[in-house]
């Protein structure tokens, strides 16, 4: 059974996906927080494996419990699912390198919801990649300096210097948002081998998913701004 907590200041949204996950028999919401704080304070009460976060809630934004909850090692299993209205949120990147595995859009369809919630629980992350890479890159698009913006020349990111040429090739690609079987092809490699070199990125980087594999990519410059 797959928990899920709810996090949005608007009833009805709540009650809206309550009625939708609790309808299919291997998910179940546990909890409905209406801001921020309370969010991060059920999450700790009761470790749930997907926390549905809108993007803009009182109190504490969605930013910040998100941050919090990823930081937190007794929520290690706990993985959130950024909710926003808009495609170009400015909060979504932020929500991102907080350590969100993905994020989607309020208006998304119920069986694309009870799916993304399903994929984030199994460890899967970086949903609708073609918006998420559109946000990402409009964000490293910004001018340099900017605090998303990615290094000017790439390789200055002190975290990639210890990844092997190989790992650093995995790691643009996953910038790129391929997925295993496409790099898989391209390097002309099993799936396995490149499922392996995510694993290792995963620990070399200290990151959660491949959402996160992505944002490093953008921000150390593997990744170009065209």
């Amino acid at each position: 059974m797959i928990s899920v907590l709810l996090a949005d200041d608007q009833h009805l949204v709540r009650a809206g996906f309550r009625a939708l996950l609790d309808s299919e028999p291997d998910l179940h919401v546990v909890g409905e927080a209406v801001d921020g704080r309370q969010a991060v304070e059920l999450a700790r009460a009761t470790r749930p494996d997907v926390v549905l976060m809108d993007v803009r809630m009182p109190v504490l934004d969605g930013l910040q419990a998100t941050a919090q909850i990823c930081a937190d090692p007794a929520l290690a299993g706990t993985r959130v699912l950024v909710l926003t209205t808009f495609e170009l949120d400015e909060y979504v990147f932020g929500a991102l390198r907080a350590g969100a595995s993905g994020f989607l859009l309020k208006d998304v369809e119920p069986v694309a919801l009870i799916e993304a919630v399903r994929l984030v629980a199994a460890g899967e992350a970086l949903l609708a990649p073609s918006v998420t890479r559109t946000v990402i890159e409009a964000f490293a698009a910004a001018p340099v300096g900017a605090p998303s913006a990615a290094p000017a020349t790439p390789g200055d990111d002190p975290r990639i210097a210890p990844l092997t040429p190989r790992e650093r090739e995995i790691l643009t690609l996953v910038g790129r948002g391929m997925s295993n079987s496409e790099m898989a092809a391209q390097l002309v490699v099993s799936p396995l081998t490149t499922k392996t070199h995510v694993a290792r990125l995963f620990q070399k980087l200290g990151v959660r998913d491949r959402a996160q594999l992505v944002v490093v990519a953008y921000e150390a410059g593997l990744v170009g701004r065209d």
